[in-house]
């Protein structure tokens, strides 16, 4: 099924000896939340009506980030009772989705506990995974229950971006949320990496004492004196504080397009 969705490329475009670098986004929320839509969505570009909210898969998709080609693995997960039992993903991933509805108070109540289970164990393994909070179904925007604000503040509370997208309308805002993601690991990546220290230097003032040495004159060479030099001491500059940005999407709502339509595996139908 993931070479179904995926996007396979000739082997022409690049040397099989180079493999790809992976990013693994992991895609967490309640039920209803539209986590397979968007997956559908980003990997087709099409909109699922209809699925098995208990079946959960993995999809691999070659996609090209600011120019910066990438192995996109994209686990669409099934919890049946909240964050539980959710070490397959926790281990596996290297940033998160969690996905709201924003017609849906109970999603969003769900969110953070998500986001709370995240932050326990970025704390807990010393590993901090780039987390995006996600309002989906912005198509509803007539019976919304989530205020953008409210979600802005919690996404802000837990140190992790937002947006605010719609599985049925817009690929582009939905590519957007993905490639994000992408660009937040590279990120941290480069956060990571050993980094040599800078030094400045303090000049130290002189000994009280110092006083000149005369070497003696050997077979009529001229009498030489040293003097001694002050000594340069090194700090180490403090590392940079960070700071996230937390940004926010919309869209115009519009409404669903009658289409013929094609069932796939996994029960998805496509409009």
């Amino acid at each position: 099924m993931s070479s179904m969705f995926g996007k396979p490329r000739t082997s022409s475009e690049r040397p099989p000896q180079s493999p790809l670098p992976e990013c693994n986004v992991a895609i967490l929320g309640c039920r209803g939340a539209g986590k397979s839509a968007l997956t559908v969505k980003f990997l087709t570009k099409r909109f699922i009506s209809e699925y098995d909210p208990n079946l959960e898969d993995t999809y691999s998709s070659e996609e090209l980030v600011d120019q910066q080609p990438v192995l996109l693995k994209v686990m669409d997960t099934a919890d049946q009772d909240g964050p539980r039992n959710c070490e397959r993903y926790l281990c596996w991933a290297s940033a998160f989705l969690v996905v709201y509805s924003i017609d849906n108070r109970k999603s969003f109540e769900g969110c953070q506990r998500y986001l709370e289970v995240l932050a326990l164990h970025a704390r807990g393994c010393q590993r901090r995974c780039p987390v995006l909070l996600l309002g989906n179904k912005l198509d509803m925007e007539q019976y919304r229950q989530v205020p953008s604000a409210e979600a802005m503040s919690l996404a802000s509370r837990f140190g992790c971006l937002f947006h605010e997208v719609s599985a049925c309308q817009d690929f582009a805002r939905v590519q957007h949320v993905f490639h994000e993601a992408v660009r937040e690991v590279r990120r941290q990546a480069e956060w990571n990496l050993p980094v040599r220290p800078l030094f400045i230097s303090e000049e130290r003032p002189c000994p009280p004492v110092a006083m000149p040495v005369a070497l003696p004159t050997h077979h009529s060479l001229a009498t030489c004196t040293f003097n001694t030099l002050s000594t340069v001491n090194y700090k180490e500059i403090p590392s940079v504080a960070q700071a996230k940005l937390v940004t926010v999407k919309s869209s115009r709502a519009q409404s669903k397009r009658k289409a013929p339509t094609l069932t796939l595996l996994k029960g998805f139908k496509i409009f």
